[in-house]
């Protein structure tokens, strides 16, 4: 069984991409024992070899990325308020209201637009944009804030972590989880020797994973992630993607990949094998860092497992704890799998 309270620590836990160094700590706090090898590269990379029992003639890569979303402040105003931009892709109306924590001192503050009695009748119809938004710690001028924020100080979401009986609601689940099963393996006895990468910077654009393939030259790969489920009221048969509690999600295509037809073919047989749940996503969609682990040198041949994820890229994501067990239950037998072929 996975260890949830890991889990806790990972999703709270703060690290906007290209700000990751809270979350590479706690992952070197846990892994240490238990790695052969760890490297941070240039961009802060962490990159782990884990010695098994046998050493295959292929040299496999376990990937996922430590970076979530979040704003960057771009500037101050005389009254004391922060400008910021979205740092990955956060959705408008993920942003409105909500509370965040800004800078290394986490200072408090809340996502604030025009007041509603001075919005005109268009304006009160939609969410206002990021563009229009302001992030209000209190200050009275831009001295004031000047003392506890500078331009280019990272901002999260503030976020509970709640467990309801297997279902966890949580920021960063996108991909704390992927973090976890990395170190869940790292920790325990494999079959065969393993490289793993705890990458940065996916969400601005797969840039960490690009880095860590090229200096670990593998020659297949298994990318753990979360992805977007969208069965609610809202969507129906195909729109839906994927959904919480039908377990694991093997990609076969999305908007970055097509994913090795072999593994995943082999992926489905190793659910079945293990007794849990598997499902695919029913539209191309999304990306995550197989787009540059596959190109990388001479190509990669790649398989994706994911956890299916409702609201994902906002405050509070939820996922379900039997999906987790199945993605690791798949991409433990799938990694051997794939060396054995």
């Amino acid at each position: 069984m996975l260890d949830y309270s890991l889990l806790k620590r990972l999703c709270t836990a703060d690290g906007i991409s290209g700000d990751e160094g809270e979350v590479r700590e706690l992952i070197l706090d846990e892994i240490r024992p238990f790695a052969d090898e760890i490297t941070v590269d240039g961009l802060g990379n962490l990159i782990v070899f884990k010695k098994g029992k046998k050493t295959p003639e292929k040299k496999l890569l376990i990937s996922a990325h430590m970076d979530e979303v979040g704003f960057i402040v771009t500037h101050i105003t005389s009254d004391g308020c922060l400008k910021f931009e979205a740092v990955g892709g956060i959705n408008d109306s993920a942003a409105f209201a909500r509370s965040v924590k800004v800078g290394k001192n986490k200072i408090n503050g809340v996502v604030c637009a025009k007041p509603v009695h001075l919005l005109s009748g268009d304006e009160k119809k939609k969410c206002p944009p990021i563009k229009n938004l302001l992030i209000d710690i209190g200050a009275q001028s831009r001295e004031e804030a000047e003392k506890y924020v500078s331009p280019g100080d990272s901002v999260v979401f503030e976020s509970i972590y709640e467990d309801k009986d297997g279902r966890i609601i949580s920021k960063a689940i996108d991909d704390r989880f992927g973090c976890l099963v990395l170190i869940e393996m790292i920790k325990s006895e494999l079959m065969y020797d393993t490289w793993f990468s705890f990458v940065v910077q996916e969400e601005i654009g797969l840039r960490g994973a690009k880095a860590a393939a090229f200096t670990v030259a593998p020659d297949c790969a298994v990318v753990v992630e979360a992805t977007t489920a969208s069965d609610v009221p809202f969507a129906d048969g195909a729109e839906r993607v994927c959904l919480v509690g039908n377990g694991a999600v093997v990609s076969f295509m999305d908007r970055a990949t097509m994913y090795d037809k072999e593994y995943y073919q082999s992926a489905l047989e190793c659910a079945r094998e293990q007794g849990v749940k598997v499902q695919t996503k029913t539209m191309i969609a999304g990306g995550n860092d197989a787009g540059a682990i596959h190109t990388s040198r001479g190509g990669v041949r790649t398989l994706a497992v994911s956890v299916p994820c409702r609201y994902i890229h906002s405050c509070e994501s939820l996922a379900a704890a039997e999906d987790m067990e199945a993605v690791f239950a798949v991409v433990k037998a799938a990694a051997e799998k794939i060396l054995s072929l």
